[in-house]
């Protein structure tokens, strides 16, 4: 028996490699999720949530650079931790964006940038007894480029991508766990069963699928608050149902099987019936709908932040992101609304993508 899974498998693991589009989603999808995972590790502004704010420079397309002079905080920064890896480090430095600077004795004299047809107004910066006003010109003036330019609050707009990525994966790992612990459970309940239990579960499926998917999440949304994590509960409370119909269908054609008589006539449980031997046998469709669910998932969170009941400020999350830049559309600054639109949709495809290739991989007709 587990020669012929085996076999199965990577039979189906073959079917998988040769569908181009599937194995390129799958690479785009694991390189995504490496990009969020370690999100501070490649951001410019490894600062929590990479809002650090210039608004001097605000709405500055991509390409944009500008040399940028750091005033070190009086509060010592902490020692490197594995946490600021994950979460970022809290930056208490001040950074002033200039145009050009000259040194004085002990001070440097710099002009602060307004515009690109504007001069500031000079400004001076007088060093501490002691300090080395060259060698602190050297450490703490530097050219910053920004890569995808710069949001209305000028924050480095590719860093707020990288970071904004956790929410669309954590969104739809969370939503698909979720909606598989309920669902699975519910569907197998049901199709098992069949009788009054059927007629119960699928009465409260039908009542929760009557209702349209975003108002059911608004409705969980604002009974739970506005947050990180309610919206992750509210959407995964949302998606149970669609699984529970595909289990459900799926137990009803496998029960009537005949290794399944075959356990029921040694006795066994009623658990170990559907855990055991009914629930492997259906891992494929399963696998595809969660796929599916990652997708929809991620369109939903998108659709709550753009509404502003996702994730709060300052929590970076490409549905906020557009929302905050939709009106530049028509500003002349479209790539602002586009950039986190377009990676919602690649992202989304992607998963689509995948999920089509594993349906096609584990069908056995084929």
């Amino acid at each position: 028996m587990s020669q012929t899974a085996n076999s199965l498998t990577s039979l189906a693991l073959q079917k998988f490699k040769k569908n181009f589009w599937g194995v390129l989603s799958l690479c785009y999808i694991v390189l995504c999720g490496i990009i969020a995972l370690f999100a501070y590790v490649f951001a410019p502004d490894n600062s929590q949530n990479a809002n650090q704010m210039h608004l001097s420079i605000h709405s500055r397309g991509p390409g944009f650079t500008v040399s940028m002079l750091t005033i070190p905080s009086a509060v010592e920064e902490t020692s490197f931790n594995v946490s600021s890896l994950f979460f970022g480090k809290q930056n208490n430095d001040t950074e002033i964006p200039i145009t050009s600077y000259t040194i004085e004795n002990d001070a440097i004299i710099y002009t602060p940038y307004v515009g690109d047809d504007i001069e500031g107004i000079s400004k001076r910066l007088q060093m501490e007894e002691g300090v080395d006003v060259y060698a602190f010109a050297k450490a703490h003036i530097a050219s910053q480029k920004f890569l995808l330019g710069t949001d209305k609050y000028g924050r480095d707009l590719l860093s707020r991508m990288f970071v904004g990525a956790r929410i669309s994966f954590s969104i739809g790992f969370v939503a698909v766990f979720i909606s598989l612990l309920i669902g699975v459970f519910m569907g197998a309940l049901s199709g098992y069963f069949g009788g009054k239990v059927d007629a119960a579960i699928m009465w409260i499926i039908n009542v929760t699928w009557s209702i349209p998917t975003l108002l059911l999440v608004i409705a969980i949304t604002l009974a739970l608050g506005k947050g990180f994590w309610q919206v992750f509960i509210a959407v995964g409370l949302t998606m149970w149902v669609e699984v529970a119909r595909v289990v459900r269908g799926q137990v009803m054609g496998v029960k009537q099987m005949q290794y399944v008589t075959a356990a029921k006539a040694l006795g066994y449980t009623h658990g170990r019936i559907i855990i055991r031997h009914i629930l492997p046998n259906i891992m494929a469709p399963l696998i595809v709908i969660s796929a599916a669910n990652f997708a929809g998932a991620i369109l939903i969170e998108s659709g709550l932040s753009f509404l502003g009941i996702g994730a709060q400020p300052p929590m970076p999350s490409w549905g906020a992101m557009i929302k905050d830049h939709y009106s530049y559309i028509i500003l002349g600054k479209p790539y602002l609304a586009v950039i986190p639109g377009v990676a919602i949709m690649l992202l989304v495809m992607a998963f689509m993508l995948v999920g089509n290739a594993l349906r096609d991989a584990l069908d056995v007709k084929s």
